[in-house]
């Protein structure tokens, strides 16, 4: 978890103390990241281990404030092990502007993370922020949080730092084609294509 925070720094994926980090562990609680801390540059020493409803089991310091959306998320999906929430620049401003990503502009997106839906804002902190994502985690791994940033799921720590790194990069691409005229989808035709080699590779 570490390695991730410092890697998340490092691709301007997070600034300052902003965004978290946890996991799943073997026996039903969570290691997460500390609140007020810079992700970046973190020690083993300071991670948490939270149970379901956010007491500290293991650690010296205050889980993540956000520890209710990454419990609830665990929660509703039981093959989700890692979570990511971050602030990265073109997500967020995609966020900020109230626009989703849709997958059907890039194959890569398709075949990997799927359509990036935008979660009605939801107060940082509060029950509200897990509340908004209620009717879309169960089909997303990556949920744009309105005027917030992103959160991204994955089956490990590893799986969950790439799509968060391919969804960042989407929406830079996204951005600059905005500039040259706009994005074309990809047809019907194409994307069902796409299914079929997704279903493939399972």
């Amino acid at each position: 978890m570490v390695e991730i925070g410092r890697r998340m720094y490092d691709k301007n994926l997070i600034a300052g103390t902003g965004g978290n980090i946890s996991c799943r562990l073997p026996d039903g609680s969570f290691l997460i990241t500390p609140s007020g801390k810079a992700k970046g540059r973190l020690s083993p020493e300071d991670m948490v281990v939270i149970d379901e409803g956010g007491s500290v089991i293991l650690g010296k310091g205050r889980p993540s404030s956000e520890f209710r959306l990454h419990t609830y998320i665990y929660s509703a999906r039981n093959n989700i092990n890692a979570i990511v929430h971050a602030h990265p620049i073109f997500c967020t401003a995609y966020a900020a502007a109230g626009k989703p990503l849709a997958a059907s502009i890039l194959p890569e997106i398709v075949l990997t993370v799927g359509d990036i839906p935008l979660a009605e804002y939801g107060t940082p902190s509060t029950l509200e922020l897990p509340g908004s994502v209620e009717k879309l985690i169960e089909n997303h791994d990556a949920i744009l949080l309105k005027n917030h940033g992103v959160v991204v799921a994955g089956k490990d720590l590893e799986d969950a730092f790439n799509k968060l790194e391919i969804v960042e990069h989407f929406a830079e691409i996204l951005y600059a084609a905005e500039a040259i005229g706009g994005a074309k989808p990809l047809s019907n035709e194409q994307i069902d294509r796409l299914m079929k080699v997704k279903e493939i590779m399972k």
